[in-house]
């Protein structure tokens, strides 16, 4: 999509819709989606993601709703590079879904620990187990040790 450097978020779209400023729109077809080009003033502007990048909408209708919601009920549209073959690609992110299952795993784990923590507490609140003191668990600890290198062995 051959846009200005600029884009516009949704937030201001809005306030530029209900101040009535806007004066076009223009969805552009690409490999991979569409975009929107808006008009205000002398300016035009892609509107952009959440992250500042050129906003793509995988389908068609997507778009239409989201520019019906905010307001914008007419715009031309520019399906010359439209491509619908390019929308069949896997858009799957190994290094996203492998982040997202490390993060549940310590969700999990945490959540688990926490669990254990405070099980442990309340125990320890209603007396139904008791502190070991350091002396004794210096004791269990060598014990538990030497247990440990004699099944190396």
């Amino acid at each position: 999509m051959s846009l200005t450097a600029s884009t516009v978020d949704h937030a201001t779209l809005e306030h530029l819709v209900e101040a009535g400023a806007v004066r076009g729109a223009h969805v552009v077809g690409q490999a991979g989606g569409w975009g929107v080009v808006v008009q205000y003033g002398m300016t035009e502007r892609a509107l952009a993601a959440k992250r500042g990048t050129v906003r793509i909408f995988r389908k068609f209708e997507t778009l239409a709703g989201y520019l019906k919601d905010i307001g914008i009920l007419q715009y031309q549209v520019d399906a010359r590079e439209y491509n619908p073959v390019a929308l069949k690609i896997e858009r799957s992110r190994a290094d996203a879904s492998n982040r997202m299952k490390d993060a549940h795993e310590a969700v999990a784990y945490r959540n688990w620990l926490e669990g254990k923590v405070n099980a442990t507490r309340t125990a320890l609140a209603d007396g139904s187990k008791k502190r070991i003191a350091p002396k004794d668990w210096d004791e269990i600890r060598a014990a538990k040790l030497k247990q440990k290198q004699q099944l190396a062995e």
